[in-house]
């Protein structure tokens, strides 16, 4: 691709972690991408981490609890870039708490980080992209969502369970407009984020209990949301996508 004619791609929670490693490959791959945080200043670093002339990166502050920020967000990018191509909806929040100790508030938090950003994300751009006759929409669910969750609370396996059927909806709506929705079910990943929330011993016992006996590599999952996202996948919408050493089978 030449830099007149790159697609565009937007990662939501792309200051850290798995998005700032999708938003990586995005970029090797060609496109520009959009890197969107909560936490603007870590967005805003890790775009020019990636590009520091800027010409095919750029860092913004996005809350996806809020479906304005979407749409601005997707109309700063068409004032600088002239189109957005892809949505990787990745923005989460994960707690492990035990059931019964779930407040209302944490569950809502946790609910609305996740599964109320992918809505969103999917309605604002989804919209767009049909308009334009063309988009890709990655969303990133969790093994969480298929078997209940281990380590992570009710509240993420719930939303993340969610999240795998909003796919298949916004997938059946926007097909016939040239738009695909599909999704990605991670297990376990070797990621900050993981290690935060689970202690080491506890974390040992999980690395045991898969199939594989290791965590998950996101350079991988990085390469799944590329290939969701490429021109020639317009035949595959509404999957959902597993890779989790072999603790999920179907």
């Amino acid at each position: 691709m030449t830099a007149e004619n790159r697609r565009v791609a937007l990662v939501t929670g792309a200051a850290r972690g798995l998005g700032a490693c999708i938003a990586r490959r995005l970029y090797d791959q060609g496109y520009r991408v959009a890197l969107t945080d909560l936490d603007e200043e870590g967005a805003v670093k890790a775009a020019a981490d990636l590009d520091p002339e800027g010409r095919a990166t750029v860092g913004l502050a996005l809350d996806v609890r809020d479906k304005s920020a979407f749409a601005a967000v997707r109309d700063q990018l068409v004032d600088r870039w002239g189109a957005v191509h892809v949505l990787v909806n990745n923005a989460g929040l994960a707690k492990a708490e035990s059931l019964m100790d779930i407040s209302p508030d944490s569950f809502g938090e946790i609910v609305s980080a996740n599964l109320d950003g992918t809505f969103f994300g999917c309605q604002v751009f989804g919209a767009y992209f049909a308009e334009q006759g063309y988009g890709r929409i990655v969303n990133i669910a969790s093994l969480a969502g298929q078997n209940g969750g281990t380590a992570t609370g009710a509240h993420y396996a719930a939303a993340k369970g969610g999240v795998a059927t909003l796919t298949k909806v916004f997938a059946r709506e926007l097909a016939p407009h040239g738009v695909t929705v599909n999704a990605i079910s991670p297990g376990p990943q070797d990621l900050p984020a993981v290690r935060d929330i689970v202690p080491p011993d506890e974390l040992a016992v999980i690395e045991r209990s898969i199939p594989v006996r290791r965590l998950g590599r996101p350079e991988f999952i990085a390469d799944m949301a590329v290939l969701f996202s490429a021109d020639h996948a317009d035949a595959v919408t509404g999957a959902c996508w597993d890779a989790n050493g072999g603790l999920y089978m179907r």
